[in-house]
């Protein structure tokens, strides 16, 4: 698996059906994937906390990043869990068949933009920081919404699928954000 396939996983169902083929398990997922990319925005948070200060954001250089960055890590490990469990929930409640097996694939793939959008923290400027994660958001959405569309075994309408990816999104935005609060105010 490489970075051009999960690029494939956005534009064709061709790409989401390869990776249900391939019947990952659940564990598989979480320690091939989820777990290491988990580590690049821990790891990088933590980098730039402790190296670019206050010149970043106001007020930056005076948190505990060691706990920060793994207090995140940590949550991002039980996000996946969560997320897989709303998916499933959230597309049988709007009455689309999915196993809890491909929910999780779409969980644990659909971050990945995200994941990789923490390396815009290698560069000391926030406005680029905010640009590259913007980027890596939307391209998340879009992850959930064709994974959505491939997946259910009754084949959803744009309509329901959007539906479904409006409402896992604002989830997980709104518990992204929580995140940040309470970490920011530690």
């Amino acid at each position: 698996m490489n970075i051009m396939q999960i690029a494939g996983l956005a534009t064709t169902s061709r790409g989401w059906q390869r990776m249900q083929a391939m019947n990952l398990s659940i564990p598989v997922l979480a320690w091939t994937l989820v777990v290491p990319l988990s580590l690049l925005p821990a790891m990088l948070l933590y980098y730039a906390g402790t190296h670019y200060g206050d010149d970043f954001i106001q007020g930056f250089s005076a948190r505990n990043w060691h706990f920060i960055s793994t207090t995140f890590f940590l949550t991002e490990l039980l996000s996946f869990f969560i997320m897989g469990w709303l998916i499933h929930s959230v597309l049988e409640g709007h009455k689309l068949n999915i196993s809890y097996h491909d929910a999780y694939l779409v969980a644990a793939f659909a971050p990945v933009p995200m994941w990789l959008s923490s390396l815009g923290l290698l560069i000391p400027v926030v406005q680029i920081t905010a640009a590259v994660a913007a980027v890596g958001l939307v391209a998340s959405c879009v992850l959930v919404f064709t994974g959505i569309r491939s997946l259910c075994r009754r084949q959803a309408d744009d309509v329901v699928s959007m539906s479904a990816t409006y409402t896992v999104m604002s989830a997980a935005v709104l518990a992204w954000v929580l995140l940040m609060v309470v970490i920011w105010a530690y």
